[in-house]
């Protein structure tokens, strides 16, 4: 970075205005605006905050035009192969790997608080049989407030690091325990003995009769996931986690607003809206069909798992995953499945037409990981709550970066005004 400071000069009326220009350590530059109202009187326009830097952070680079994903500088392909889920935490939160003895300790702290309060059970039991998966965790974690209350002061850095681990070791028990709620099963219990997508892995699928021996290609697939998914930067769900915490909210109620941004089917729901779209063609036979209307401007329908909002390139996360669905997939002995032939071939047919490949719409993550979690078992219900227990991670760093950030000030976005102007309340006899 250079010196020599940067400004923007913004004409309104006749007047200038001139607006720092602050440098990152990568990606492009930033105009500082916050002035512009006390100074200009006007405010900026910009839905989706597509063009707007929310926060200051040091977690996660993304630059989309070179298909790039690092985690405190790492690049994420490099942490799928050689490092694992808990260690990607550790970094996380704290900002640098680990050494043997810390990584030792983390994942100590992390296995010895993954069983919930026992009385929680009782929650999930006031549940319909029917709810979903997403329902249920927006309504646990929201509750773990009302169980924790030792680990609720966000002003006390001790409980704020009580808090993290606690979201990180139980949030798979509640996933779990939702998936096995909605399914009729008894809860099962983590272990303190096996690895944390083991025990996930363990809880979702073993019952007290039959005990669920978990395959270590499975077991490290399902640590890919959560790997690849640990955070983007300011996403949808995560600028949310940021927004409530701003209010000074506890981090239970951060994190369950997280959870409930991530259901959203353009959001974390993608990999679930890419697997039904994937039954609805059926055959491969009826895939030019479907790419023709996805190539059709007036026709609403789009191929979902292909492209990504930020990832004008290939997504970095996609490269790794296929490679485990290829894994998983022969480790199971199912590529004749109806549904992972046709995503084989519309995938080879999508990649071979020039038209995908103008406009830079290759697979992305979620294109790859239904078909695992398909693979491995879990209903499509389940795709968006192993999301929220990979994200979880994210919204803890991006929350307690924000909390300790002296920058902090309560978000209050404002607004492009086009209803009435000023007018007088009529009587209703009068109306």
């Amino acid at each position: 970075m250079s010196d020599e400071k940067k400004v923007a000069k913004l004409e309104i009326d006749g007047k200038t205005y001139e607006l720092p220009v602050l440098s990152p350590t990568a990606g492009p530059d930033v105009i500082d605006i916050r002035k512009l109202y006390s100074t200009a009187g006007v405010f900026t326009y910009d839905p989706g905050f597509t063009s707007t830097a929310s926060c200051e952070s040091t977690i996660t680079f993304i630059d989309g035009d070179k298909g790039e994903l690092q985690h405190r500088g790492y690049p994420i392909d490099q942490l799928a192969e050689k490092s694992h889920f808990l260690e990607v935490c550790y970094l996380l939160l704290y900002g640098e790997l680990p050494t043997p003895a810390q990584l030792e300790d983390f994942e100590s702290r992390v296995t010895n608080h993954t069983m919930l309060h026992e009385q929680m059970q009782y929650f999930f039991r006031g549940f319909r049989r029917d709810a979903h998966p997403m329902a249920i965790m927006v309504g646990v974690v929201g509750a773990m407030s009302a169980f924790y209350h030792d680990s609720t002061d966000v002003r006390d850095e001790w409980q704020r690091e009580v808090a993290s681990i606690r979201l990180i070791a139980k949030m798979p028990t509640i996933a779990a325990w939702a998936y096995k709620y909605s399914v009729g099963q008894p809860f099962i219990y983590p272990r303190n003995d096996i690895d944390y997508a083991s025990n996930f892995l363990r809880m979702c699928f073993a019952v007290p009769t039959d005990d669920y021996q978990v395959n270590p290609i499975l077991s490290r697939a399902m640590d890919r996931i959560f790997t690849l998914h640990a955070d983007h930067e300011q996403n949808a769900s995560t600028s949310t986690v940021r927004l409530a915490s701003s209010s000074g909210a506890n981090p239970f109620a951060c994190i369950a607003a997280g959870i409930a941004c991530l259901w959203g089917p353009a959001h974390g729901g993608a990999n679930q809206a890419c697997l039904e779209m994937l039954r609805e063609i059926g055959t491969p036979d009826r895939i030019p069909e479907f790419i023709a209307r996805a190539k059709d401007k007036d026709d609403p329908f789009r191929l979902m798992g292909f492209g990504h909002r930020v990832y004008r390139n290939f997504d970095p996360r996609a490269k790794v995953m296929k490679q485990s669905a290829d894994e998983v997939l022969e480790l199971l002995g199912i590529e004749d499945n109806p549904t992972l032939q046709v995503a084989k071939e519309l995938e080879r047919q999508a990649l071979a037409d020039p038209y995908f490949a103008e406009k830079k719409l290759f697979p992305n993550v979620d294109f790859y990981s239904g078909i695992i979690l398909e693979a491995m078992g879990f209903p499509t219900s389940m795709f968006t709550p192993i999301f929220a227990v990979s994200r979880t991670i994210g919204w803890i760093s991006q929350w307690k970066e924000m909390i300790a950030d002296p920058q902090m000030k309560i978000g209050r976005p404002r607004q492009l005004y086009r209803g009435a102007t000023l007018r007088d309340y009529v009587d209703i006899d009068k109306r």
